[in-house]
C-alpha cells in the first residue's frame, strides 16, 4: 500500500508516520516540502505519486491568527482538503481527514455526537467545517475523524506549556470553563493504524463501505484546570517545578481574537460501534505519554 501522508513534523502527523510505516510505503511531507495553501501543487503532488490511501494530518491550526488570515486558514483547511478528495476519487483512493471540535458551538450539556448541528465560533473552525463539507461532496471513500484537544510530549502542546510554566511560576491560573477531550497524538495515530490495517492492504473498498465523519478522541472530558492538575501530577520531573498553587479561572479573564466553544466534548460512541476498537481514557493515556 502507498501511503501520502500530509503534514508530518506535526504532532500527529510525527506519531503517524511511524505507526502507518508497518502498514505500506509511506511518502510523508511537510510545510517545506509542499505548500498546501498551493492547491495546483497539491493536486500535482498526488497525481504524481498516485497512493492507495491519503492521509491528512496538516492543518492551519493557530486559532487566533486565523482570524488574521482567513484566505490562508481556507485554503489551508478548506480547500486543499477538497484538492485531496477529488484527487482521492480519480486515483480510486482513500481519503482519512482529520477535523476539529471546533466545528461546534460549545453550548451542549453532553458530549457532542456526529448528528449533533455545527455551528463554529471562529474562522479556524468555519475553515474546517468547510473542509469536511467539501470532502463529503468529492470524495467517495473517506474518513472525517473529529478530534479534540490533540498534544505530545513535543512542540507546543498544553501539556508542555503547563509543565514550563509550573517551572517560572509559584501560582497558575488555568480555566476552569472550558472543556473537551484531551487526545494523545500517539493514541489518535495508532488507532488510525489499527482501523486501517482491518482494511487488509485494500483501504479503499473498506472506507467507502464505511464512508462518513467520526468522533476520535480520548474517553471521557475534563476541564483545562482539572487536565492542569494531572499534568501536574505525572510530571516525571516534580522536583523541577516552582509551582505552589494552581487556581481556577475564566475564559472571559483571558481574552483572545478568536472565541473558543466552552463546552466541545465529543462522544465517540459511534466510531467505537463501527470499527470494534476501543477509545481508552484520557487520564491513562495523559500518564503513558508523561512516563515516556
Amino acid at each position: 500500500m502507498n501511503i501520502v501522508l500530509f503534514g508530518k513534523s506535526g504532532q500527529l502527523g510525527w506519531e503517524l508516520e511511524r505507526t502507518l510505516a508497518d502498514l505500506g510505503n509511506v511518502m510523508a511531507l511537510d510545510r517545506g516540502q509542499l505548500d498546501l495553501s498551493d492547491l495546483s501543487a497539491v493536486q500535482r503532488t498526488l497525481d504524481k505519486l498516485k497512493p492507495n490511501l491519503i492521509v491528512n494530518a496538516s492543518a492551519y491550526t493557530d486559532v487566533d491568527r486565523a482570524e488574521n488570515e482567513p484566505e490562508l486558514a481556507m485554503k489551508v483547511n478548506a480547500l486543499a482538503p477538497a484538492i485531496m478528495a477529488e484527487m482521492s476519487r480519480k486515483l480510486g483512493a482513500a481519503l482519512i481527514h482529520y477535523s476539529t471540535d471546533y466545528v461546534f458551538d460549545g453550548r451542549a450539556k453532553t458530549p457532542y455526537t456526529e448528528n449533533d448541528p455545527t455551528n463554529p465560533l471562529n474562522m479556524y473552525g468555519k475553515s474546517k467545517l468547510i473542509g469536511e463539507e467539501n470532502i463529503k461532496q468529492a470524495g467517495d471513500a473517506y474518513l472525517i475523524l473529529r478530534t479534540s484537544w490533540v498534544y505530545s510530549l513535543r512542540g507546543n502542546s498544553f501539556v508542555n506549556k503547563v509543565l514550563g510554566w509550573a517551572r517560572k511560576n509559584t501560582t497558575l491560573r488555568i480555566v476552569e470553563d472550558q472543556v473537551g477531550c484531551p487526545t494523545w497524538a500517539r493514541m489518535l495515530a495508532e488507532i488510525t493504524s489499527l482501523l486501517l490495517a482491518q482494511t487488509r492492504g485494500n483501504p479503499y473498498e473498506k472506507i467507502h463501505e464505511q464512508c462518513g465523519i467520526y468522533h476520535l478522541a480520548g474517553s471521557g472530558y475534563t476541564s483545562r484546570y482539572a487536565w492542569a492538575k494531572e499534568i501536574l501530577a505525572n510530571d516525571p520531573n516534580r522536583s523541577e517545578q516552582t509551582v505552589q498553587a494552581i487556581e481556577p479561572g475564566h475564559t472571559k479573564e483571558f481574552p483572545t481574537p478568536a472565541s473558543r466553544p466552552l463546552f466541545s466534548a465529543l462522544d465517540c460512541t459511534h466510531f467505537e460501534r463501527t470499527f470494534g476498537l476501543r477509545v481508552p481514557p484520557w487520564r491513562s493515556t495523559l500518564k503513558l505519554a508523561m512516563a515516556g
